[in-house]
């Protein structure tokens, strides 16, 4: 489904397309996922798509509340600046220009945000920041090194409050280059010691995992069984 272009001062208008899931017209949260470009199927992606579409639509629906799927392209060459320094004015942009858009159309139970690298750590950012926008967040192999590991930075010395709710999915592959591993490792720990629990955190070490779309697309089950789980009352048990 298309769904218009995002436009916002200061950055590269892009398309914006969507995936519902089929079944009854209803209420459900919606999931944003940066990079659309890799999100759906493997024509114009960079490595292969994450088939989210078929990932969305194996949750067993007594159980999981299915997202609709919202796939945000990436700014080409300003991909970089738009998901790394600009990244704070990229989501307040969200925030003001394409989140009530989507609230209008879809009128969503949540919104969420999720993606890989730049993408995971913008997704992190977004949910720290902006908790009153973003409900949850899915951060694969984030880039915790960029700007001197700032966010690493600023939660050890507690200058970023936990938002009061919402789930965090964390992953990274023990064949990342460099400290992409380690450090995501160390962020786990770190959110786990300021008090985010197993109901509200997910670390997911994977030790062949490598810093490609292969990878996230076989770690994105378990990612959206995690954020979109019901309470166990919410299904009779």
């Amino acid at each position: 489904m298309e769904l218009g272009q995002f436009v916002a001062p200061g950055f590269v208008t892009r398309p914006v397309r969507a995936f519902v899931p089929p079944g009854p017209a209803r209420p459900r949260p919606l999931l944003i996922l940066f990079d659309g470009q890799n999100v759906f199927g493997d024509d114009g992606s960079y490595a292969g798509g994450w088939h989210a579409h078929d990932a969305v639509q194996k949750l067993g629906v007594r159980t999981f509340d299915r997202p609709t799927i919202v796939a945000l392209e990436n700014g080409g060459r300003r991909r970089f600046d738009e998901l790394g320094l600009s990244a704070p004015r990229f989501l307040d942009a969200l925030a003001v220009e394409l989140v009530p858009r989507l609230r209008a159309r879809f009128e969503p139970t949540s919104i969420s945000l999720g993606g890989a690298s730049l993408g995971g750590l913008a997704s992190m950012l977004g949910w720290l920041r902006r908790p009153d926008t973003f409900t949850h967040a899915m951060v694969m192999s984030p880039s915790l090194w960029f700007d001197h590991r700032a966010l690493v930075r600023a939660l050890e010395a507690g200058s970023v409050r936990l938002p009061p709710s919402g789930r965090l999915y964390l992953d990274a592959g023990g064949r990342e280059r460099g400290l992409m591993f380690a450090e995501a490792e160390r962020m786990a720990a770190l959110l786990a010691h300021r008090g985010l629990g197993p109901d509200r955190l997910l670390w997911r070490p994977d030790q062949n995992g490598t810093h490609h779309e292969r990878s996230w697309r076989r770690r994105l089950p378990k990612a959206l069984r995690f954020l979109y789980r019901r309470a166990a009352a919410d299904y009779g048990l």
